[in-house]
């Protein structure tokens, strides 16, 4: 099973991801995790690296650089990493799509429709943290690390909406589940754990898209 986190920085994943990845290992389960990215394409990567900075350039050219990325983090590293178990991705598809609508300006579900061609990548269950972009700001305020251009106030909430819109554009792309829930608070955690514990127990049961975790 591949389980991705999605969510605007500050959303709560690193949080999350930490918590599923130690309750599965004491429950015996190998769950691993990955990043967003690849990197394995030297010109896709400068491209990325652009993208991440703010720097929107071509249009077409950051698109073929996104698909090119997931095409080799797919064949690569995640089907390597789901031979040994599950695998939980720290971002992917939906942040991918909107950074790229963020920066050029454009709708987000023509963007998550192009990645989503790449079935290899397609996580059975995304996770999408719908924590209010307020309290992530004053969680970012609170690190030592440099602000992104992502991180801005502005920024963050535009790309609050375009993680619902591209949520959207997935479930109806692919038929696959989004979870949409905050990280707010600790019951809003435990829920979150426990909704996704389930399915990693049972990863070939049926989930419904766009489900709400339990409080």
């Amino acid at each position: 099973m591949l389980l991705a986190l999605e969510g605007i920085a500050g959303a709560g994943k690193s949080t999350l991801r930490d918590r599923l990845l130690a309750t599965a290992h004491a429950e015996g389960i190998p769950l691993s995790h990955i990043g967003q990215f690849s990197w394995l394409s030297h010109s896709a990567t400068r491209t990325l690296i652009r993208l991440r900075a703010g720097k929107a350039g071509d249009e077409q050219e950051a698109i073929e650089a996104a698909a090119q990325d997931l095409a080799l983090h797919s064949r690569f590293n995640i089907a390597t990493a789901l031979t040994a178990g599950p695998v939980l991705a720290d971002r992917l598809t939906l942040s991918t799509a909107c950074l790229l609508a963020l920066l050029h300006r454009q709708p987000v579900d023509a963007y998550v429709e192009l990645l989503a061609e790449r079935t290899q990548a397609r996580p059975q269950l995304t996770v999408l943290l719908t924590t209010e972009p307020g309290i992530c700001h004053d969680r970012i305020t609170q690190r030592a690390t440099e602000r992104r251009f992502s991180e801005q106030p502005e920024a963050a909430a535009r790309l609050a909406d375009l993680y619902n819109e591209a949520a959207d554009a997935w479930t109806k792309a692919t038929g696959l589940p989004v979870l949409r829930h905050p990280c707010t608070t600790h019951a809003d955690l435990e829920a979150l754990v426990i909704a996704c514990m389930e399915d990693l127990r049972s990863a070939d049961g049926p989930t419904p898209p766009n489900k709400e975790a339990s409080p």
